[in-house]
């Protein structure tokens, strides 16, 4: 079965990579105290939950990689949010911790 189609923030589409979400990934983790096999369990439970659709648009990515690394690493999970919700300041920052803190941790 071919990739799943990504459709782009700016209407493009393009097939889903996976190396896509690992470097995202790997970023978000750098030098935090997180084990080595982690990216690979959160890219592969990401590419399996779009495995087999036809389209996904990248927020769908963005949300489940952001709900993986929430569940591993808080900080790793507000740098990996800062870019994708493309924060522009601290206030953005204060607002998602307040929200995470608020909100129960989501399941693994």
């Amino acid at each position: 079965m071919p990739a799943a189609q990504v459709r782009k923030r700016d209407g493009s589409v393009q097939p889903f990579d996976p190396e896509k979400v690992r470097s995202g990934l790997e970023a978000a983790l750098a030098d935090r105290p997180v084990p080595v096999d982690t990216v690979e369990l959160l890219v592969a439970r990401t590419e399996a939950l779009f495995d087999s659709a036809s389209s996904v648009a990248t927020d769908e990515i963005g949300r489940v990689v952001l709900e993986g690394l929430r569940a591993v690493d808080e900080v790793a999970y507000l740098r990996f949010a800062s870019v994708y919700k493309d924060f522009q300041g601290a206030s953005d920052f204060e607002r998602e911790m307040a929200a995470m803190e608020g909100s129960p941790e989501p399941a693994t």
